[in-house]
């Protein structure tokens, strides 16, 4: 059968993502170094062409979802051949690669580590605010995050494309790498009697913020130096977190222009 390739529009959560399909498609799309946004592939498949996706997938290192056929055909109704991938809008770097040319330059490094923000214009308006506020670079977790797809990227004004976004497999270990770098970990938590100004943001700087819902999750937490929360005097229980974290950039470039 013959594969096939489509951008759309999608209405689910993935919307306006860049979608492929097709067992092929996708094994070319690999090899010709696309990255994936997302991939699904249909659980118990076991064909020729699966086993050949499957090596590509383990070559490159790409994670992958299996789903029951049903997942598949809600997303299209084309002859998925039982795998549907998103492309990513963004080229993707690795935290390793980024912090010791930071350094290099003479640049006191602030990376933005964000803890399943799965909004995509949430994703954008941080993106916006992280690129206009000096920081290096975005980390994402490859599970549990906003699809950075054409949405995204509009809202956040084009600066995904002038920040480094990387996507980490495993943030526990990332926070680790980054502490062992002589960066200062600080979570962003109303769990805390410490503002944000109680904070020294003057040092190589790595801010963790998490999503409205379930706030910095408690494993990242235990390997914080520091928790500061923004000052509130509503009634309202959180801020927006695309808000907070302008809120909190503000004060690490207040900090780091006023002398």
């Amino acid at each position: 059968m013959r594969d096939n390739f489509q951008h759309r529009n999608n209405r689910n959560n993935d919307n306006d993502a860049s979608m492929i399909y097709g067992t092929r498609a996708i094994i070319e799309a690999i090899k010709s170094g696309k990255e994936l946004e997302r991939l699904f592939v249909q659980a118990g498949l076991n064909n020729p062409l699966m086993r050949e996706l499957k090596t590509e997938l383990k070559a490159a290192d790409i994670m992958y979802q299996q789903v029951p056929i049903e997942k598949l055909n809600r997303l299209t109704r084309q002859n998925h051949q039982g795998v549907v991938g998103y492309i990513s809008e963004v080229e993707y770097s690795r935290v390793e690669e980024i912090v010791p040319g930071i350094f290099e330059s003479g640049k006191t490094p602030l990376i933005l580590i964000l803890d399943r923000i799965t909004d995509t214009r949430n994703l954008g308006a941080i993106a916006r605010t992280a690129e206009c506020s000096g920081v290096n670079a975005i980390v994402i977790p490859s599970r549990g995050s906003a699809l950075i797809n054409a949405d995204t990227v509009k809202t956040s004004a084009g600066a995904l494309h002038h920040l480094p976004v990387c996507r980490e497999d495993n943030l526990k270990a990332t926070i680790d790498y980054l502490r062992d770098s002589g960066f200062y970990i600080v979570a962003c938590s109303e769990k805390t009697d410490k503002y944000v100004f109680d904070i020294d943001f003057k040092k190589p700087l790595a801010i963790i913020m998490g999503s409205e819902e379930n706030g910095v999750s408690p494993e990242y937490m235990k390997k914080c130096d520091a928790i500061a929360k923004i000052p509130m005097s509503g009634h309202i229980e959180s801020y927006n977190v695309s808000v907070a974290a302008g809120m909190i950039l503000f004060e690490t470039m207040r900090q780091r222009f006023v002398k």
